[in-house]
């Protein structure tokens, strides 16, 4: 078959569709695939969640351009606190000490999915289908054939380089062979919005460890505050049913008084937790982002920012790839770059999110004690929160030249 796209994105939520928009600065023709309508109420990654945006998945979206349009109702962090129920021990990480405005920012996934698909439906050269799915993916030599099942009838594209971003479950990973491990954390996280009595300053991100599971106090602006409460899988029905009052109580003990009173809660929506890692990154003619690559624990939110590295970093390769005149993005060199490029950060964000959890999953007794003194030790150990910031901020590693403030 002769490729009808260069490249073919299965899955068009956060990361895809940030993905093609640094696509469409290129000149290539690009296809994304999706299975929910393009319609922002109805795209489940772009719900009522928030993500909390690193710096450096700032600094990626304001190269793409599409930071000034999201900027204004975004709320900065300006510092971490950590803290476990019943210890002593906290960790406060503070932007101004990092030398930075902000250490990240809390976004609504349905602002930013608005703005995304808005800049996609406007490139000349991306072809946005949906309702759609790709369900068979047949390698070649030069391209790799995809099947798309649609509403309005079937079809079938070749494309040079197809990019599997269809999230944790995805089913087209394993149609090319590529299999995952999944472990379930036995917990499920409710998200939602709440007001307090004491709002702070409304620029402190809270996470809180306690017996029953983590939990995340984040800044929403105009007094508001994102919470994501994680609880076993056996009490969410029970936790769910709770009026609204009950259910300020649940997190005012879980989280204690820092902010005063929890006195309204907006609506709950549940989400069930588990680490998925891809045993591969790539098939051939076949690349693996976000979520399909690593579904991650939130934590430390960090799931859409590790994906958007993994975008930011496909986009270089593949700009890089055309300005050296070869002009093919699934070729195996290429692929390659991505695996031995993505593998560290990917290996190191998981084993922090996951190493949280267990740490502070253990028993308590005496290690609660340790744990206390473990975080009481770290505020006070030269570069050790600095460490941990530029972490947190997704600077650990080499940085894509969107990172850093560059065109592709």
């Amino acid at each position: 078959m002769t490729p009808t796209v260069d490249i073919a994105i299965a899955g068009g939520g956060m990361v895809g569709a940030s993905l093609a928009c640094a696509l469409a600065q290129l000149p290539l023709r690009v296809a994304v695939v999706e299975r929910v309508p393009f319609d922002n109420d109805a795209q489940p990654s772009f719900d009522l969640r928030t993500t909390a945006l690193s710096r450096t998945s700032q600094c990626i979206l304001d190269s793409l351009g599409i930071w000034g349009d999201v900027a204004d109702c975004a709320a900065p962090i300006r510092r971490i606190h950590v803290s476990e129920r019943g210890r002593f021990g906290t960790t406060v990480i503070e932007a101004a000490r990092e030398g930075l405005p902000a250490l990240g920012y809390v976004l609504e996934n349905r602002r930013l999915g608005k703005v995304l698909w808005e800049r996609l439906a406007a490139a000349d050269n991306v072809q946005l289908l949906a309702p759609a799915g790709i369900d068979d993916a047949t390698p070649a030599a030069d391209h790799i054939a995809v099947h798309v099942a649609a509403d309005g009838g079937d079809q079938e594209l070749a494309a040079r380089l197809l990019v599997v971003a269809d999230g944790a479950r995805s089913q087209l990973r394993a149609v090319l062979g590529i299999a995952a491990d999944t472990r379930p954390y036995g917990q499920t996280a409710i998200i939602g919005t709440t007001e307090v009595t004491k709002a702070s300053d409304g620029e402190t991100a809270y996470e809180r460890f306690t017996p029953d599971g983590p939990m995340a106090v984040l800044p929403a602006g105009d007094g508001r505050y994102v919470f994501v409460l994680t609880q076993a899988d056996a009490a969410v029905d029970e936790t769910l049913a709770l009026d609204d009052q009950a259910f300020c109580e649940l997190l005012q003990r879980r989280f204690g008084h820092r902010l005063g009173r929890f006195q309204r809660v907006g609506q709950r929506v549940a989400y069930p937790l588990a680490l998925t890692q891809s045993r591969e990154l790539t098939a051939q003619r076949a690349a693996i982002v976000g979520n399909a690559a690593h579904g991650l624990h939130p934590v430390a939110g960090q799931g859409y920012n590790l994906g958007l590295r993994d975008a930011a970093t496909l986009a270089e390769l593949i700009a890089d790839d055309l300005r050296d005149g070869a002009g093919d993005p699934g070729a195996p060199a290429l692929l390659q770059a991505y695996v031995d490029w993505r593998h560290r950060d990917q290996r190191n964000v998981v084993a922090f999110t996951d190493g949280l959890i267990r740490l502070f999953d253990l028993p308590a007794g005496a290690l609660g004690g340790l744990r206390g003194l473990g975080l009481a030790a770290f505020d006070m150990v030269p570069g050790a929160k600095s460490a941990l910031a530029r972490t947190t901020m997704g600077l650990g590693g080499r940085l894509t030249r969107l990172a850093r403030g560059l065109p592709l």
